[in-house]
C-alpha cells in the first residue's frame, strides 16, 4: 500500500509557526553573544558559530527533561524537527549512537538513487529474490540479510559518498549516526528531497504496520500516522519517525543506550512516555487515544 506525502499548506503551517519562533530567538542570543564578544584589541574576528540548533520552550523542555531525569540508567538523545521548517530542537545525548537498524533507511535511500539514476533497477537480482524484495525485507522487517546485500550492491565507500550527498557524516562499517543527522535523513525523505514521488510513497508504506510497533507508534495518540524505523543492537533500542497529524508533519527520533550493553526493561517505556510528551506539547487539543506513557 502507498502512502502519498500529505502537501496541505494550512495544516502544516500551525508546527512550522512553533519552530521558526524558536529559531528566531536563538539566532537573536547568538548574534547578542558574537556582538559581546568581538575582536578586540585588532584581534582576527571568532570564526563564525555553526548554525544553532533551537531551544525548546520551557514547557516541552521541562517535560522531556523530567522523563530524562526519571531514567538515570539510559544514555537518551531526541531530535525533532518540523517537516516543512527549517528549525530542529534536540534534547539529552546528541553524541553520536550506534545507529543499529535505523541507518537502513540511509542504505534503502542509496538504492532507490541508484535506481532513478538508471545504474540499479529494482528487478536486479540479490541472493534468492530482486531488490524490490529485498528493501521492503529490510524495512519492514528489518531483515540484517537484506541489509548486507543493498549495501554490497550500493558500495560502501559510495554509501559514505550518498549519505554525505544528503548531509550526513556516515560511515557503514561504524553504523554510528546523532539523533539529529537520523531526524534530517527522515525530514527529507518525507518532503520529497531525496527521491521520487513514487520511490518516497514506496518506501514510507515499508515503514508502517512494521514487525515492532511497540515504540513510538504505540506512544502515540490516536489519530497520528505514523512511519518508523526502529533498531535494536545489544544495549541500543531506537525508533526515529515521521509523525503526520491532519497535515502537519514532524520528526521524531529517539535514541537510547544501555551501557552495560544490554536491552533495559526501562528503555521502550522511555521512548513511549517521549513520544506522548512531544504529541501532546505539539498538539495539545488532541485526546489520547492509543498512548502509552
Amino acid at each position: 500500500m502507498r502512502q502519498d506525502v500529505p502537501a496541505t499548506r494550512h495544516a502544516r503551517k500551525r508546527l512550522a509557526l512553533l519552530f521558526t519562533a524558536v529559531v528566531l530567538v536563538v539566532i537573536a542570543i547568538v548574534v547578542l553573544a558574537v556582538v559581546r564578544s568581538g575582536p578586540r584589541n585588532g584581534a582576527e574576528p571568532a570564526a563564525a558559530p555553526e548554525a544553532p540548533v533551537a531551544v525548546a520552550p520551557d514547557s516541552l523542555q521541562g517535560s522531556i527533561q523530567s522523563v530524562l531525569d526519571d531514567n538515570p540508567d539510559y544514555r537518551i538523545g531526541l531530535a525533532m524537527a518540523d517537516v516543512s521548517g527549517d528549525a530542529a530542537l534536540a534534547f539529552g545525548d546528541q553524541e553520536a549512537f550506534t545507529a543499529a537498524s535505523t541507518a537502513k533507511i540511509i542504505t534503502a535511500a542509496a538504492y532507490y538513487h541508484l535506481v532513478e539514476t538508471g545504474e540499479a533497477t529494482l528487478d536486479d537480482p540479490l541472493g534468492d529474490y530482486d531488490a524490490a524484495f529485498q528493501l521492503e525485507a529490510m524495512v519492514n522487517e528489518s531483515n540484517n540479510d537484506s541489509w548486507l546485500l543493498l549495501m554490497d550492491a550500493v558500495g560502501y565507500p559510495q554509501l559514505t559518498e550518498y549519505a554525505a550527498s544528503i548531509g550526513v557524516d556516515y560511515d557503514p562499517e561504524e553504523n554510528l549516526l546523532t539523533p539529529a543527522e537520523m531526524a534530517l535523513v527522515l525530514k527529507q525523505l518525507y518532503a520529497g528531497d531525496l527521491l521520487n514521488q513514487d520511490n518516497t510513497a514506496q518506501l514510507l508504506s515499508y515503514m508502517q504496520d512494521t514487525n515492532n510497533e511497540e515504540l513510538i507508534p504505540a506512544g502515540s495518540q490516536s489519530g497520528f500516522e505514523v512511519f518508523h524505523k526502529y533498531g535494536e543492537l545489544d544495549g541500543e533500542l531506537h525508533d526515529a519517525a515521521v509523525l503526520a497529524y491532519r497535515g502537519s508533519t514532524f520528526v521524531l527520533v529517539i535514541y537510547t543506550e544501555n551501557a552495560d550493553g544490554t536491552e533495559g526493561a526501562g528503555q521502550a517505556d522511555a521512548i513511549r512516555e517521549l513520544t506522548a510528551v512531544v504529541e501532546k506539547a505539539l498538539f495539545p487539543s488532541v485526546q489520547a487515544g492509543n498512548s502509552t506513557p
